[in-house]
């Protein structure tokens, strides 16, 4: 790979400042059209790429934003990506994404190589790591640089910022109380996220409706999987429906609901006539599924759109006095009623 071309080498080559050949770059008008043309045309012809930290240096934006997301496997956070670069496309703005794989030490990586990279702000959903350990280091490092932060979905009240969250504690309340408005009385739960913030905002939802609905809580019907003994969940599931009455189960995430789905139908159940199923995440798997699944929907481009939103707001200065203050959006789910619940009567 050769050298790269710099502004230095171009001034070299026409016997001009660096200066003059800044300034044709960035198509000012205090230098003659013709020089400007030569110029132009030999840093086109050479591959110039301007230097980005040298752009930052001096006070001006790279036109580009970091996003972080914990998994590229759920389709969640793929909607979301999608809102954002909607937005910023409308914007000229441009995206590098890192996945962190819920891992503490991979987040920081990817939040130092943006700092010292390219980008003018930071869109980011928390990792599960950090969340458990609580070590936010990395984005007071990064806001102290004078990079803008943005969060969503998974985010922290330790960290001052513009946040995006979906209601999850009023999610999982719906759609608990949905399966006591259809008779259901003994709902387990299914989790591979109690470790998260929307985790826990999702079992509170679920507990609080049974409570206001005369259901006394049973701790043998709330099954929290960590994710590395996801593959046992099948295991844990026959065991539950073996030895309790169940006739609803509320899935934190789609994977649960599939696995949740594929064990009540091998052991003989019928679906949703013994035993209703909802889920988190209005995805891809929800919808193909044999019963379909009936799903929370998060909403998850508008989320992006709102997130990058908040951003641009911030990058710009577009806010009066008022609102300059941080500022949490929360969006409200929405139950999308498929063929694993019983309709209202």
């Amino acid at each position: 790979m050769g050298k790269r071309l710099t502004l230095k080498d171009i001034a070299k080559e026409f016997n001009v400042s660096i200066a003059t050949v800044s300034k044709a770059i960035q198509d000012k008008h205090d230098i003659s059209s013709d020089l400007k043309k030569k110029i132009l045309a030999y840093a086109l012809e050479n591959n110039y790429v301007p230097n980005q930290n040298a752009l930052k240096l001096r006070g001006k934006q790279t036109k580009t934003i970091g996003v972080v997301i914990p998994s590229i496997l759920n389709l969640f956070f793929a909607k979301v990506f999608a809102g954002i670069e909607k937005v910023a496309s409308e914007h000229g703005y441009n995206l590098i994404t890192c996945i962190s794989n819920d891992s503490l030490d991979k987040e920081k990586i990817a939040i130092d190589m943006m700092v010292n990279g390219e980008v003018d702000g930071i869109i980011i959903s928390v990792a599960k790591e950090t969340q458990i350990k609580k070590d936010y280091k990395h984005f007071f490092k990064a806001m102290n640089t004078g990079v803008k932060l943005t969060m969503f979905d998974r985010v922290t009240d330790d960290v001052d910022c513009d946040k995006v969250i979906v209601d999850d504690f009023q999610g999982a309340y719906n759609a608990t109380e949905y399966f006591v408005k259809t008779g259901c009385s003994n709902i387990a739960l299914l989790s591979f996220i109690s470790e998260t913030s929307v985790g826990q905002y999702r079992i509170q939802g679920y507990k609080e409706a049974l409570e206001n609905n005369h259901i006394t809580i049973n701790k043998n019907l709330i099954i929290e999987v960590k994710e590395h003994d996801v593959d046992e969940t099948e295991t844990l599931l026959t065991l539950t429906l073996g030895s309790r009455k169940v006739d609803a189960i509320l899935c934190l995430e789609e994977t649960s609901a599939a696995i949740a789905l594929d064990t009540i139908k091998r052991l003989g159940y019928k679906i949703p006539e013994d035993i209703s199923i909802i889920a988190f995440t209005n995805g891809i798997i929800t919808k193909y599924t044999t019963p379909k699944i009936t799903t929370v929907s998060q909403h998850g481009v508008f989320m992006g759109e709102q997130s990058m939103t908040y951003l641009l707001n911030r990058l710009q200065g577009n806010h009066s006095q008022k609102e300059k203050e941080f500022t949490t959006k929360v969006i409200k789910t929405s139950l999308i009623q498929r063929q694993t619940t019983k309709k209202l009567s």
